[in-house]
């Protein structure tokens, strides 16, 4: 196992050294998370999800249906939210995995994760990181969403919270955030009244 294999996840977890899977049988499959090129062993068919949570451990991405259907499991594959729990390893084998461990942290955080905090986007916690990915994914594609935009790009996430109306919010205060006029600072303050 390389080093880079023992920085991103534990040192000596399922599928990272061992011929984990049906039968024994495991495939190596290279692929980048939040920046760190890996080369895993693990079943081909296991689901994304199952993989970087229990290989990797990292726990942000949460299962919720297993069909692809709540978004409480979203991750950013080659730039694209994408439901992990549905996606095979063999498809994400050669590509680059963002989760929301990779988005940003406490020193650095994305406009979104800044957005979100100021509106208080989230209540009890379980769809924000799938939320988080897929706002990040949307402003990737499209920097300045219209609210319908933003609905369209949310619509596969689910919050049983309640709190779509302080994401809508959160999604655009990042768009605004993070334009040119109104470029990310460090230390600046999150409340500067700019809303669509």
């Amino acid at each position: 196992m390389g080093e880079a294999d023992k920085d991103a996840g534990r040192d000596a977890g399922p599928g990272l050294d061992s011929d984990a899977g049906p039968g024994g049988d495991a495939d190596a499959i290279a692929l980048t998370v939040n920046g760190r090129p890996l080369s895993l062993r693990v079943d081909a068919g296991r689901s994304l999800l199952d993989v970087l949570r229990n290989d990797l451990g990292l726990k942000a991405s949460h299962f919720g249906c297993g069909a692809g259907l709540c978004g409480a499991c979203m991750v950013m594959l080659d730039g694209h939210a994408v439901p992990a729990c549905d996606t095979p390893m063999w498809s994400a084998a050669g590509k680059d995995v963002l989760t929301v461990e990779g988005l940003g942290d406490a020193d650095a955080p994305h406009p979104v994760q800044r957005a979100f905090i100021a509106e208080q986007a989230a209540q009890c916690g379980y769809c924000t990181s799938g939320m988080l990915i897929a706002a990040a994914s949307l402003l990737r594609r499209c920097p300045h969403p219209t609210e319908a935009q933003i609905r369209a790009g949310l619509e596969r996430n689910l919050c049983r919270c309640g709190t779509h109306p302080r994401v809508l919010r959160a999604v655009a205060r990042a768009a605004a955030d993070a334009s040119p006029s109104h470029a990310p600072v460090q230390g600046r303050s999150s409340d500067d009244g700019q809303r669509q």
